[in-house]
């Protein structure tokens, strides 16, 4: 296939504007950077998730994150897409399927002139009992998100790793357990696992941390018992604590008194990550495709043409140099 072939039916599709990837058959933009006209959004991360659109499609459960997490009024028109449903939007059919990342999160898949193209957005293959498993769309072009594409980036089973905290626990029971988690996903990810490793005792959640679980159970997804965090805690606290990463050093490390902190997140797998994140427990727990996965995916969806985004391409087009894969930057678009 030519260049000029190759690209053409995705630039009749896509286009990179200044508020981000815009999809021009549907007049709509996927996961936009700047206040639009028209959105699709493929999760509630703040990164994607951006407040002030006029209209915004998403599925429901991210619709609801966004309104507890931004505000009621965080965009002025809301439209819930079920996941697998095909709407028609301008020229373009879009449908949502699942992504594995946070609760709610979706691929959106645009389909123009018999030419399928998927957008990932962020993605794990890794099980995960608060959200649905991500699901391999077949598509022409698969646009993927890189944030551990390298071969380094092979990370343990999320049990395993759990498995250090609950001995960390037995070891030291009369210590509290801050686990340093984001509000979103990760946190509700991380009592999710304790409670399927058997830990049932009150957890104490950061307030940004609480109105996400309380959504969470609304929606179906059990978090066990939990109390918010106060704004002055006891130091004779021995339980365990989530709050989001950087809480600890504004003010709330002094809540726990002597206490084990805990980091739980992909970059934990390398040295720099850990010495960055001075935890005393760092646990290898990512809400990403790790290498192995992204590899997978990409084979999964069969596309013949893969276009990178948020991380390095580099290795992944190092990986399909010998395949009939087409690797490329999304900022070549």
């Amino acid at each position: 296939m030519s260049v000029a072939s190759f690209w053409d039916p995705i630039r009749s599709i896509l286009e990179n504007r200044k508020a981000g990837l815009y999809c021009i058959p549907g007049d709509f933009y996927v996961d936009p950077h700047a206040r639009v006209e028209r959105a699709i959004i493929t999760h509630g991360h703040a990164d994607h998730a951006r407040s002030g659109h006029e209209h915004v499609l998403a599925t429901y459960e991210t619709i609801e994150i966004m309104k507890v997490r931004s505000g009621k009024n965080c965009a002025k028109h809301f439209q819930s897409l079920a996941l697998g449903e095909t709407l028609r939007i301008g020229d373009a059919l879009v449908s949502l399927h699942p992504a594995g990342h946070v609760l709610g999160s979706a691929q959106v898949s645009i389909t123009y002139n018999g030419y399928r193209v998927v957008v990932s957005g962020d993605y794990k293959r890794a099980p995960d009992p608060t959200c649905l498993a991500f699901e391999p769309v077949p598509c022409n072009c698969f646009i993927t998100e890189a944030t551990f594409a390298l071969p380094l980036f092979n990370l343990p089973p999320a049990e395993e790793e759990i498995g250090k905290l609950m001995r960390s626990l037995r070891l030291f029971p009369n210590t509290a357990h801050v686990i340093m988690a984001y509000s979103l996903g990760k946190a509700q990810q991380m009592i999710a696992l304790l409670r399927e490793q058997g830990h049932h005792q009150e957890v104490m959640v950061h307030p940004s941390v609480w109105g996400v679980c309380q959504l969470y159970e609304r929606l179906g997804v059990p978090m066990g018992a939990l109390r918010r965090l106060p704004e002055v805690a006891t130091k004779e606290f021995n339980g365990v604590a989530v709050v989001p990463p950087g809480s600890l050093s504004m003010g709330f490390e002094e809540q726990f008194g002597d206490h084990r902190s805990v980091f739980a997140s992909g970059w934990m797998h390398t040295k720099k990550g850990r010495g960055r994140g001075k935890a005393h427990l760092p646990l290898v727990i990512s809400d990403h495709a790790d290498w192995g996965d992204l590899l997978r995916t990409i084979r999964d969806t069969k596309a013949e043409t893969v276009l990178v985004t948020h991380g390095s391409k580099q290795a992944l087009k190092a990986a399909f140099s010998a395949s009939t894969v087409n690797c490329e930057g999304l900022d070549m678009l």
